[in-house]
């Protein structure tokens, strides 16, 4: 027979978990309406500054950059937009400091792990930045066995992203880029579609890949030539890159940040309700234990009392 003590017990411990997991689930709950309004407000601005630096990329690619440097390695757009063979991969893993979060730190884990596999087979070299003591603790074995290095680890972060931050993120990543340390820069983030779904995703910054702009036909009747339009700079191409560059570098980081601060917490929150949710039917099952023990043990003493009654009498 169940011990009537130990079913209680039982109750009592999960009830109490099931208050902590629904305090999280509200917490989870009020946060993440607010992210993912950040993230909304965000992509115009992000679409925006890529749809600029492709143009202005595309058209002052060819314009002269030598000479121009800068102190501030992410200023440096001669050195970041130049093409060079890629012999080693910077990779910003962005994860959580904090658990509890269902599998959101597990797929980014997953995912940077199949990506330095895949790069690898190529014969190419990866070095990891990881922002999150979840992603520093789940990539310690792998990179330990597979001798990869862990270049700079981010875990004092704010409770919400900022764009300091970011820029001190891509500043560092940009150093390694102009010192010659890495040749790329590549950015493993979650993309949030909705609370319910949300998914690894990489990002590559740099080199930069840009599509050819459609070119428009002329009329018919002036030759249905291609028309190629063409950009004009002022007060140079070299000072538009040297504003344009820093900023979709900085950006690119913001907006996975944004992305991945707003999945992580649809993922808490849809973890802590499932976590209240399973609590309560644990709390179920356990009462109707307890009850059945304890009517159990009401008729064992009945019948006890029968038994001893009817010794006495006989």
């Amino acid at each position: 027979m169940p011990n009537l003590k130990d079913i209680k017990l039982r109750i009592k411990s999960i009830k109490n978990t099931q208050k902590i997991t629904q305090a999280m689930k509200m917490v989870a709950a009020a946060k993440v309406k607010k992210a993912e309004n950040a993230v909304k407000a965000a992509r115009p601005f992000s679409q925006a500054i890529k749809e600029v630096f492709d143009k202005v990329y595309t058209s002052a690619k060819a314009e002269p950059t030598d000479g121009v440097k800068s102190k501030v390695a992410i200023e440096n757009y001669p050195v970041l937009l130049a093409e060079r063979e890629i012999k080693t991969v910077g990779i910003l893993v962005i994860t959580s400091n904090k658990g509890l979060a269902g599998a959101y730190n597990a797929n980014i884990v997953r995912k940077a792990i199949a990506r330095v596999k895949e790069l690898k087979e190529q014969n190419i070299k990866a070095k990891l930045f990881i922002m999150g003591q979840k992603g520093v603790n789940g990539l310690k074995d792998f990179t330990q066995k597979n001798n990869v290095e862990v270049v700079r680890t981010y875990t004092k972060l704010p409770a919400m992203v900022t764009v300091g931050l970011t820029n001190m993120i891509i500043e560092e990543m940009a150093e390694c880029f102009v010192d010659g340390a890495i040749d790329s820069i590549e950015i493993i983030t979650t993309k949030f579609k909705s609370m319910l779904s949300f998914v690894p995703e990489l990002i590559q910054v740099l080199p930069v890949k840009v599509a050819e702009p459609e070119a428009k036909e002329l009329p018919a009747e002036l030759g249905n030539a291609p028309l190629h339009p063409e950009m004009l700079f002022e007060p140079s191409a070299e000072a538009v890159l040297s504003k344009i560059v820093p900023l979709y570098l900085s950006n690119s980081v913001y907006q996975a940040c944004l992305e991945a601060q707003a999945s992580e917490l649809a993922s808490r929150m849809s973890a802590m309700s499932n976590a209240t949710t399973n609590a309560e039917d644990m709390i179920r099952i356990l009462t109707i234990d307890y009850n059945k023990a304890r009517q159990g043990a009401i008729t064992q003493e009945l019948l006890e009392v029968v038994s001893g009654a009817n010794a006495l009498e006989g």
